[in-house]
């Protein structure tokens, strides 16, 4: 794992300029890369790279980069991992080809030799951003994953065009750093800013399972090599509907198994992150079935009852004999990661679970170089709440006359949250456990939200949104917009697969990525997600949607597969989610640092934000009449972003 820098220029410029960008840029990315540092350029073609290295594979020198192929036409520089390098190396290697080292870097430079650079991306397995330079043509090539777990940045003006893993290495470059307010009104609806926009006016993300290739006019050509959405559209086309499902789950188990193994191929110390829930337990109970010791695994504790999973992550460790370390997270452990967010994130990300994640990261990095997570199991194999929840709503409410859905969702939404409990708690005796809800307050809010939609799309945009008031951001007339991706369910009739299909492409990459990503990598920690592997996307989605919700219950075939490894009664519980009681923090430890940074002349000077409709919420917080902890964090996020970069 590392970080990657680089500029071109249209024309030659001097050798000793170049070199200091690339030296300033990457000493942005030392987290990314203590172990090693490089650069390479050409100054005649005005083309420089740079790196930060995290050894992982192939510890020698012969793995340092930037890395010039055998024949010396391409240069590389590449953050990330390949994960059937083994068989590519294979295939080269009967093919002619000879290799100096064991890494996969040099893997990919000699398949670009053999292949051609824009055909060897789509034949790589993993999770990387690249940036391969072409000596002969003097074009450049830059390409993302599949799902976007490795970030690339970049942004071009009239002289040139300049990369990076991370805004902050750009920032050292000198590219022009305006606010972007459409950005930010995107930011604030969703919490996160959707690619490719960035937060910055001019700056793009390459999006996922992308090319870029500059060519020698500087004209930017940006192509997909392997699309979600259609992946999506033709397994639904291809869809088989298996009666024997213990084929099903038996071919699933294969298929995560080997994921898990070619994940666990690391030169250094590994583990994995555990939480006790489906998608962690499932993956650290693969990685101990093909491991000869103990593997390493790591869980937070919080002293709040209703946010400590620790215990149903000891539980699971205990059974499956993990070498298992938790850390109890109070609110002191909060106050001093957050003063470092701003550095970590530096694009705002409003997601307050990036406290514990980076605690754990951090937590992780003091045993072990690289850590397995059980990201994007939600994403592909239906496991959040709102898909059954937000289907059931929809079919409810369909059956009531438009004009009435959109009063009641009006109301509902004036409601406070104590108001909501004592209403709930005058009804909930005579409901069946099956319909009681362990957060009325939240679930009621969201069908407010989905009363007022216009349409199924609508209504999941709401649903999913964080501020939707209009005008809140200062200078954007129209305010908060429907979703930056509107046709990108087009030609799925299923809403649970739409609202699937919607996560993978936006929240994912955008949100929950960013945050393992960062949080991981500014401790200097890999992280890797076998539940994120193309194969079993592709796999997936040529299965009916029975095989992921059932009976109101998401992730079936992932059950399956656990309940092999783990006891049922270990696992079979609420999803939570990877929470903090930010709401209650909010109104004592935090709220001298959260009314610092919501100050209303504070907020007017900036010019970003209207302060009347950023106090209105936050006084409604501390009075209690309605739990905003989730709005609030999102505007503390960009102020203090603002605070750190805005200058």
């Amino acid at each position: 794992m590392c970080g990657i820098a680089g500029l071109w220029c249209r024309t030659g410029v001097g050798e000793d300029d170049l070199r200091e960008s690339l030296e300033r840029m990457t000493a942005t990315l030392v987290h990314r890369g203590p172990d090693d540092a490089g650069t390479w350029c050409d100054a005649a073609a005005g083309t420089g790279l740079g790196f930060r290295r995290l050894s992982i594979i192939d510890l020698s020198p012969t793995g340092h980069q930037p890395m010039v192929s055998s024949d010396g036409r391409y240069v590389v520089v590449f953050n990330g991992e390949i994960y059937n390098f083994v068989e590519l190396k294979s295939e080269l290697t009967q093919a002619g080809s000879t290799f100096r080292g064991s890494s996969d870097t040099e893997v990919i430079l000699e398949a670009a030799v053999r292949w051609g650079a824009e055909a060897t991306i789509p034949r790589l397995w993993g999770m990387f951003a690249i940036a391969l330079w072409d000596r002969i043509e003097r074009r450049l090539l830059l390409a993302r994953d599949r799902f976007g777990k490795k970030p690339l940045y970049y942004a071009t003006d009239r002289h040139r065009l300049v990369f990076a893993s991370e805004l902050k290495a750009l920032r050292a470059a000198d590219i022009s750093v305006a606010v972007d307010r459409r950005a930010l009104a995107d930011y604030f609806r969703f919490g996160y800013v959707p690619s490719p926009r960035t937060i910055y006016d001019g700056v793009a993300k390459l999006p996922p399972g992308s090319l870029a290739i500059v060519e020698r006019t500087g004209d930017v050509r940006v192509r997909s090599y392997w699309d979600g959405r259609r992946v999506a559209i033709e397994g639904r086309r291809a869809r088989r509907d298996p009666h024997d499902e213990s084929l099903v789950i038996e071919e699933l188990d294969c298929l995560l198994r080997d994921a898990v193994r070619r994940r666990m191929v690391a030169d250094v110390p590994l583990g994995a992150f555990l939480s006790g829930g489906v998608d962690s337990s499932l993956v650290v109970a693969l990685m101990q079935a093909q491991s000869s010791r103990p593997v390493r695994t790591f869980s937070l504790g919080f002293t709040e009852a209703d946010y400590d999973e620790a215990p149903a992550a000891r539980a699971v460790a205990a059974h499956l004999r993990t070498d298992h370390t938790e850390l109890y997270v109070t609110p002191q452990d909060a106050r001093q990661i957050i003063p470092r967010l701003p550095d970590v994130y530096d694009e705002p990300l409003g997601d307050y679970s990036q406290i514990p994640t980076a605690l754990v990261a951090s937590l992780a990095r003091s045993y072990v170089t690289v850590a397995l997570s059980g990201d994007g199991g939600d994403e592909l194999f239906g496991g959040y709440v709102r898909y059954v929840w937000a289907d059931r709503a929809r079919q409810a409410v369909h059956r009531w006359p438009a004009g009435w859905r959109r009063r009641m969702g009006s109301t509902l939404g004036r409601l406070s949250p104590a108001t909501v409990g004592r209403l709930y708690g005058l009804v909930e005796r005579g409901l069946p456990s099956r319909l009681r809800q362990v957060h009325p307050e939240e679930k009621l809010a969201k069908l407010a939200k989905m009363l007022a939609a216009e349409n199924d799309d609508e209504a999941y945009d709401l649903l999913v949104s964080v501020w939707t008031e209009p005008r809140l951001v200062v200078g954007l007339a129209d305010g908060p917009r429907p979703g930056p991706d509107a046709n990108h369910a087009a030609g799925i009739d299923s809403f649970v697969e739409r609202m699937m299909l919607s996560d993978q492409l936006r929240y994912l990459p955008d949100n929950i990525l960013v945050k393992v990503d960062r949080a991981t990598m500014a401790a200097s920690l890999e992280a890797r997600a076998p539940l994120l592997d193309h194969r079993l996307a592709e796999w997936v989605w040529r299965l009916p949607l029975r095989f992921r919700c059932r009976d109101g219950v998401g992730k079936w075939v992932l059950r399956q597969v656990l309940a092999r490894y783990v006891p049922v009664s270990l696992f079979d519980r609420p999803k939570s989610g990877f929470g903090i009681p930010v709401g209650a923090w909010l109104r004592g430890p935090l709220r001298d640092w959260a009314e610092s940074l919501l100050d209303e002349r504070r907020l007017a000077r900036e010019g970003y934000l209207q302060p009347r409709a950023v106090r209105e919420v936050w006084a409604d917080h501390l009075a209690g009449r309605r739990d905003e902890y989730a709005r609030l964090w999102v505007v503390l996020m960009f102020q203090a972003w603002l605070d750190r970069w805005g200058k």
